[in-house]
């Protein structure tokens, strides 16, 4: 059982944090609003991804986006909205080239939102009647299951790319050895060690961990991504400078 003065002292520690945060975001803002934007290192995956919509559409094969096993609820909503914010660049590239798109997700919270991502890319070209809630697939809850289903699509429609970016686990090696084996341009990203392991050795770009909470700022450029993205680095570099505080007060006096 959690102590009472032990869960003030998390709910204290949270208030602050928020605020704190929500000066720093609209200080941010307004700086990338102004066109102060900071310097973004390079990440080969994401340059990876602004060009796949094009070469599937020129290649006449589909482009497969694969949301992992989370949803929009519990642990895994903050990687399943990365993996929404990656599936919104694509799906706007995509419907601009007319390339086809397979989205495929394995919580049924998931299914509605991806479908939404794809309706609205439909309706800002103007092709809302071209729009089809299909293009979403609901493949099976259990991650195996999952892994399976992407397995099939793979092997079976063989498409051009396969974005990989949400919660997976160990279960993602059937996914990447299958796109590897039949050389299948493969991005993947996600924020669990043991995954991160199996798409290093096979997909050819991958996102690590933060990196995919990134994508906003890389991928769309929008002032509130920029701005999230700026919190969170002076977050990091606050904590740094904390760390390094407490080594030195400990090993001073």
């Amino acid at each position: 059982m959690i102590e009472p003065d032990v869960l003030g002292i998390e709910s204290v520690i949270a208030i602050l944090i928020v605020l704190i945060s929500v000066p720093l975001f609209f200080y941010a803002h307004a700086r990338a609003r102004a066109g102060h934007r900071p310097r973004l290192r390079p990440l080969p995956a994401f340059d990876q991804l602004s060009g796949l919509s094009g070469r599937a559409a020129e290649s006449g094969r589909a482009l497969h986006v694969g949301l992992g096993t989370g949803g929009i609820s519990g642990p895994d909503t903050a990687v399943s909205l990365a993996g929404l914010t990656v599936l919104t660049h694509l799906a706007d590239q995509a419907v601009a080239c007319e390339a086809c798109l397979v989205v495929t997700v394995a919580d049924p919270t998931l299914l509605p939102a991806a479908q939404e991502v794809l309706r609205q890319a439909y309706a800002r070209r103007g092709k809302s009647d071209v729009f089809s809630p299909a293009q979403v697939r609901l493949l099976a809850p259990d991650p195996t299951a999952y892994a399976a289903g992407v397995m099939g699509i793979l092997e079976g429609e063989n498409p051009l790319a396969s974005v990989t970016v949400g919660a997976f686990g160990d279960e993602y090696l059937l996914i990447g050895e299958t796109g590897a084996k039949r050389e299948i341009e493969q991005v993947a990203g996600t924020d669990d060690p043991a995954a991160l392991t199996f798409m290093h050795l096979t997909a050819d770009e991958t996102l690590i961990g933060e990196e995919i909470f990134a994508a906003g700022a890389y991928l769309q450029g929008t002032p509130q991504s920029v701005a999230g993205l700026m919190v969170q680095d002076w977050w990091r570099y606050l904590v740094v400078l904390f760390i390094i505080a407490g080594v030195l007060w400990h090993t001073l006096l």
